[in-house]
Order: structure tokens, then sequence, then C-alpha cells
């Protein structure tokens, strides 16, 4: 059964859905209905090391991680995580790291969109060949907010592609 949590950010509350085995399996901007019953205990390590990322204090997660999807997306989650904290990179460089075929970066690009662990899983990390902000799920406002914290963008210095 799951279960969750939301805590506050800079950038909004956050929901937090766990599996009941001490594994993340969803974290995410979209708080809606929350699937399961509520257990903030179990998450309060994942809370510290959010708020460590966001005062700036924490480069990378080590948390339990159970993202469900397809064997397509986990590989491409894979990538995804292995992105490092302050640099980003575009969707075709991704579908070469992820060993996938250039006329799938489509495909890639949605698995990247599925991505059920936002900031855990730095899917913000992942822009246009021309370096603009595209997709998502958090909103491109956050993104920026996101990617500005790791001082990858200056504040005034981005662009928005729909």
């Amino acid at each position: 059964m799951d279960i969750h949590t939301t805590i506050d950010s800079p950038l909004g509350e956050i929901l937090l859905v766990g599996d009941g085995a001490g594994r993340l399996t969803r974290v995410s901007f979209d708080v809606g209905a929350p699937p399961g019953r509520r257990e903030p205990a179990a998450f309060e390590e994942a809370e510290r090391q959010l708020g460590e990322y966001f005062a700036g204090g924490r480069t990378s997660f080590d948390l339990p991680l159970a993202a469900r999807g397809t064997a397509f997306q986990q590989q491409v989650w894979a990538q995804v995580a292995a992105l490092p904290y302050g640099t980003t990179t575009s969707y075709g460089e991704l579908t070469a790291r992820a060993g996938v075929a250039r006329d799938r970066v489509r495909a890639v690009g949605a698995a990247i969109g599925a991505n059920p662990l936002l900031v855990v899983v730095p899917c913000h990390r992942v822009v246009a060949a021309d370096g603009a902000l595209t997709g998502y799920a958090g909103g491109l406002e956050r993104k920026c907010d996101l990617l500005t914290l790791e001082g990858v963008l200056q504040p005034q210095l981005w662009s928005v592609s729909s």
C-alpha cells in the first residue's frame, strides 16, 4: 500500500509517495489527491535531503527509490539520474548516452516527461539542443528556478520555449 506526505519547499508544496517499504515512488509538485495513507514520519530523510538541496547544501540524493515504469523508461531515468549537479544536457545527448537510436529522441523525451521522481531524478537538467528550457512536469518556471539554484542559469538570462 502506498503512503504519502507533503512538504513545503521554496517552489511550493511537494508530494512524496512511497511504497511502504521505505522507497520513494513519486516526488511531484502536483499534490492532487494523494494515494494511500498519510505517514509523514516515513519521509523524514527525504524531507531532510530535499531541504538541504533547496538550501544549497546538497548536490545529490541518497534515497531508496522505486520508480514505476517500463524497462525503456527505467533505462532513460538511469541516465537522467547520472546527470551531475550544475550541468545540463540536451535530449539528443541523453538519447546517445542511453544507447538509444537517434530517431527515438521523442520516445526518450516522453520517458523523461514521465519521470515520477522530480528533483531527485533531475530531469530539469535536460534542455533543448539550443539551450532553451522546454518541457518540465513541474512547470517551466520551476525548471528555471531549479537550474538557477544549481548555478546553471542567471535569473535574467533564461528563455522558455513552448
